[in-house]
């Protein structure tokens, strides 16, 4: 199941702190993350999972600590497009009056001059993201008008036509059917095994072992990182959620592999 590239890491963020106001988000986060593979970041709401993300695509400032994405800042790697993020329904306006297609083709105007004119790259790029996440059919669609998975499928297809390295998705099974699940689970494994770094926020522990190949438990601080079948323990889970473990996900940590 590991298909990390040798000892490469493409994220390696050291003793992070991110405060704010007097609100500890993020206390001495120590964790890395290979291509190659798909990375569970598992914590309860309010745990700093979105506080670390935005910490490395650099729209927060660290108080200490250092974040590295592929050697450099997290401002310069998403400048330079390497970074794609896939934001939680909730903060999204799908009300907008945009097309599946104008959406995607927003992870092309990072190749664009300033005029944001789409060229025939542009246009090649999208819909073969398009078809990567088999959208193509429901390419002019309003994107209010899909399902919550398809929703999902069609910001992954941005990140897509934006060439990113590394995929960042925040809660991205949240209000989705498991069929949607299903499909999700299944693109994000191949993207990873093109070579890509994914990472998947979430605090539905039962969608983990068959998506990850890696799991951190956050609270704050990073508790414990490795493969599910180490992590996904009654103790450690206990430690990440407190008293708010659901029982189905502590049964499933006590199943045998």
């Amino acid at each position: 199941m590991n298909r990390s590239s040798g000892d490469r890491v493409d994220v390696s963020i050291r003793d992070v702190r991110v405060s704010y106001g007097g609100t500890v988000a993020l206390d001495g986060v120590d964790v890395s993350f290979a291509p190659g593979l798909v990375h569970g970041l598992i914590g309860m709401n309010g745990s700093g999972k979105s506080s670390l993300y935005k910490a490395m695509m650099g729209l927060v400032p660290t108080s200490s600590g250092t974040i590295s994405l592929f050697g450099v800042s997290p401002k310069e790697a998403r400048k330079s497009q390497r970074v794609a993020y896939a934001p939680q329904s909730e903060i999204v306006d799908w009300n907008f009056p945009v097309s599946v297609t104008d959406v995607v083709m927003m992870g092309r105007y990072g190749h664009m001059g300033w005029r944001r004119h789409a060229r025939a790259d542009d246009h090649k790029a999208v819909a073969e993201a398009l078809a990567r996440v088999d959208l193509e059919d429901l390419s002019d669609r309003q994107i209010g008008a899909l399902s919550g998975g398809q929703r999902k499928r069609a910001f992954v297809a941005r990140g897509l036509a934006q060439g990113a390295e590394l995929m960042l998705l925040d809660e991205p099974f949240a209000g989705v059917d498991k069929k949607s699940e299903a499909t999700m689970t299944k693109l994000l494994r191949s993207l990873a095994a093109d070579g890509r770094t994914i990472i998947v926020s979430t605090h539905d522990l039962i969608a983990v072992p068959a998506l990850c190949d890696r799991v951190s438990l956050i609270n704050r601080r990073i508790i414990a990182s490795g493969e599910p079948s180490e992590i996904l323990v009654p103790e450690l889970l206990t430690e990440a959620f407190g008293g708010f473990v659901p029982q189905e996900a502590l049964q499933l940590a006590k199943a045998p592999a």
